[in-house]
């Protein structure tokens, strides 16, 4: 690999490094990152690439791909001959952030006579220190463009970077909940709303009534006008409450709704340092508080699900603040909160 400059993103605090390796490199070592995980993007069908196949055979200088590691390893200060020797060791801990049809158009082109596999393919690696601010990355720079929708992004972001069966949370697919449902797992897709909810800094990141498009591009325009909250708050922090309260059943049932889910996660990101503190108990004793309250409201006169969302969200976003209440002091709160 060389290694040509090295730089700072401000905005997400990341090592930002320009270099290059062979096509015979990339082809070792990058173009196995394509089927890293099942959310990564879907392949174009070859007959799209035929041209950049014929290009690549021909010696065109193929556009930069982009990498990236989440990993507070690699500094401004560092050496080049030490990221180097980082890449060569960590590689297969990266994955693409833009370039995987151009990966797998190499790949096929790779068995030709007429390739010459000495050739230079830029690179740009994103070194960064937190999933969020290179998810946040990810999806401002490809606002405008017509690439992953964010709730992809998302997809990707957690497969490659949260190991949920180490921290001992079960999750599953719809596909694989159609097959056979594990008792007490988790939706994957409920954990991708709560990310993008997170993200958003709003529990309300969905609408049927919307076209999706249009749904993406409201999601987008929320991340990147949300306010800077403490940099110590990321949604791993979400992850490992889950992981935590998960130990008793009437929060696991109260976390696996979708609506809990979201709303808690989007509350946690303001109150995290009180409740990544709360024990076991504390926090069953608290959702139980907070469900006496919501169970008082009259449900011809509400939509449920929305409700349940936005309140969970406040509740937790306030939780050092509503902590102390009862659920009649709770109820009265609320009323006060939708009285329209």
């Amino acid at each position: 690999m060389n290694i040509y400059e090295i730089d700072s993103d401000e905005v997400i605090n990341a090592i930002v490094v320009s270099g290059s390796i062979t096509y015979k490199e990339a082809i070792e070592k990058l173009v196995p990152l394509i089927s890293k995980t099942e959310f990564q993007r879907k392949l174009q069908d070859k007959k799209f690439y035929e041209k950049l196949e014929r290009d690549i055979v021909d010696g065109c200088i193929m556009p930069s791909l982009t990498i990236a590691f989440v990993d507070k390893t690699i500094s401004k200060a560092s050496k080049k001959d030490d990221i180097a020797a980082y890449f060569e060791k960590n590689h297969k801990k990266s994955f693409v952030l833009d370039g995987i049809q151009r990966l797998n158009t190499l790949s096929r082109v790779s068995d030709s006579k007429e390739i010459d596999l000495e050739r230079k393919l830029y690179l740009n690696i994103v070194f960064s220190d937190s999933v969020d601010k290179l998810l946040y990355r990810m999806i401002t720079l490809n606002n405008g463009q017509k690439p992953m929708t964010p709730r992809h992004q998302v997809e990707v972001m957690m497969a490659n970077v949260f190991d949920f069966k180490e921290l001992g949370i079960e999750v599953q697919t719809e596909k694989e909940r159609a097959v056979k449902m594990k008792m007490n797992s988790f939706n994957k897709s409920d954990f991708v709303q709560a990310y993008l909810a997170y993200m958003a800094d709003s529990p309300m990141v969905d609408n049927k009534k919307i076209i999706q498009d249009k749904m993406d591009e409201l999601i987008v325009s929320k991340i990147v006008s949300a306010e800077k909250v403490d940099k110590d708050s990321t949604f791993e922090n979400v992850i490992k409450a889950i992981a935590k309260f998960q130990v008793s059943p009437i929060s696991l049932k109260w976390l696996k709704q979708a609506n809990n889910l979201v709303g808690f996660a989007v509350g946690m990101k303001t109150s995290f340092k009180t409740i990544q503190e709360l024990s076991v108990d504390q926090f069953e004793n608290s959702i139980k508080t907070f469900d006496q309250a919501f169970s008082d409201f009259n449900p011809s006169k509400i939509k449920l699900g929305k409700l349940r969302r936005e309140l969970s969200y406040d509740y937790f976003k306030n939780y050092s603040k509503l902590r102390e209440l009862d659920s009649l002091e709770l109820l009265e709160y609320f009323s006060e909160l939708t009285n329209d």
